[in-house]
């Protein structure tokens, strides 16, 4: 993201593990765990609905592993936090259905090495893939949604700890940070609409954000000058996959970076490091953050694209948007290894991995790979 700009406002947001997307999300990427633990070389591109009652599981897997789809979509449901009986969508009561084949062999001779003609391990799809990275954050991450994760985390922490009574798994976040020369210098606005059981007051909702989540979550940044606005709806009790439809891959601008760079459309949950969509996206995060970690720049982009089947990339392009050399960036970026075969040896890609990934943004969080 460039501007020209002195003062603005930019926003990002998030949302918490209860978020009808992301209840798939994290069903997809536990399945796709489970299939890794058993099989490295498992190819999984599998893809969740939820709604009311009922989970539809579909898509493609190739492995040698066995894996009880069911119980591993229960036991992810209930790790969640939608146990209660009395609702359409909970993890003993919900109706699993499954549309689940093996991987086209026309998709499978393109990216087992064995099977190519040049030997290596092609792309698995075409698409185009971007990383970011930028100083204004110790993590490296973009400011406006490195706090939104903050938030919609400690919702969900607190839930679990009982720090109140009243919430419950469904929640979004949102946080409006002014710059200054493209510098953050405070926020403005939060967003904060958190599932809640029935009957409670909304006051003591916005109590609760505004004086123990906000100081928690935003840290120095939290401000009495900021404007909260709290369930703004006027109550949020219905909730989850009981009210809405949620489906993999629909909150790929919250499992980025919140909007302050491009997306190359490509989701991440349910697919195995195969999908470049996947490895190639984490792999340019890496670099960019290799780019700013060594003072090349303060804020870089990099994007890659491949072609179905073929390992090396069409094309790459480094972008350092007038904060750093870009043609030292250009040549810093030449010495990393964009193969796919050559990403998933360097990060250590074939490991069950990927439901620690799922939940408030697949980077700028420590312990992940691409972010050593």
């Amino acid at each position: 993201m460039t501007t020209k700009q002195s003062r603005f406002t930019f926003s990002s947001e998030s949302v918490s593990e209860g978020h009808p997307d992301k209840v798939c999300d994290l069903i997809a990427d536990s399945i796709l765990d489970a299939y890794l633990e058993q099989d490295a070389q498992s190819h999984v591109a599998c893809e969740v609905l939820c709604k009311g009652g009922n989970v539809v599981l579909a898509g493609e897997i190739t492995s040698n592993g066995k894996v009880d789809h069911e119980q591993i979509t229960r036991q992810a449901i209930h790790e969640i936090g939608y146990v209660e009986p009395n609702e359409a969508f909970n993890a003993e009561g919900v109706t699993i259905t499954q549309f689940l084949t093996t991987q086209s062999a026309e998709i499978n001779q393109g990216v087992d090495s064995a099977k190519t003609e040049h030997g290596d391990q092609g792309a698995g799809d075409q698409g185009i893939m971007f990383g970011y990275a930028s100083n204004e954050t110790p993590e490296l991450m973009p400011l406006p949604i490195h706090l939104a994760h903050k938030l919609a985390k400690q919702l969900a922490d607190d839930r679990r700890a009982g720090v109140v009574n009243f919430l419950r798994p469904d929640s979004k976040t949102q946080v409006s940070v002014i710059y200054e020369g493209n510098e953050p210098k405070f926020v403005s606005d939060v967003v904060v609409s958190t599932q809640h059981f029935e009957g409670v007051d909304q006051n003591e909702i916005r109590n609760y954000v505004i004086e123990k989540l906000a100081p928690a979550g935003l840290g120095s940044w939290f401000s009495q000058e900021t404007r909260f606005l709290v369930n703004p709806t006027g109550s949020f009790s219905h909730g989850g996959p009981s009210a809405d439809c949620g489906v993999t891959g629909r909150k790929i601008i919250v499992d980025s970076y919140g909007g302050m760079a491009p997306h190359g459309g490509g989701a991440f949950s349910g697919k195995d490091p195969s999908k470049v969509d996947r490895s190639g996206a984490y792999f340019c995060r890496f670099v960019a953050r290799e780019l700013v970690k060594n003072g090349i720049a303060g804020k870089a982009q990099v994007q890659v694209a491949y072609a179905i089947g073929v390992a090396q990339p069409v094309s790459i392009k480094v972008e350092t948007f007038g904060t750093g050399d870009d043609e030292a960036a250009v040549e810093f970026s030449r010495g990393f290894d964009f193969r796919p075969a050559a990403i998933i040896e360097r990060l250590d890609l074939l490991r069950p991995i990927y439901r620690s990934t799922t939940n408030y943004g697949h980077f700028g969080r420590p312990g992940l790979p691409w972010e050593a």
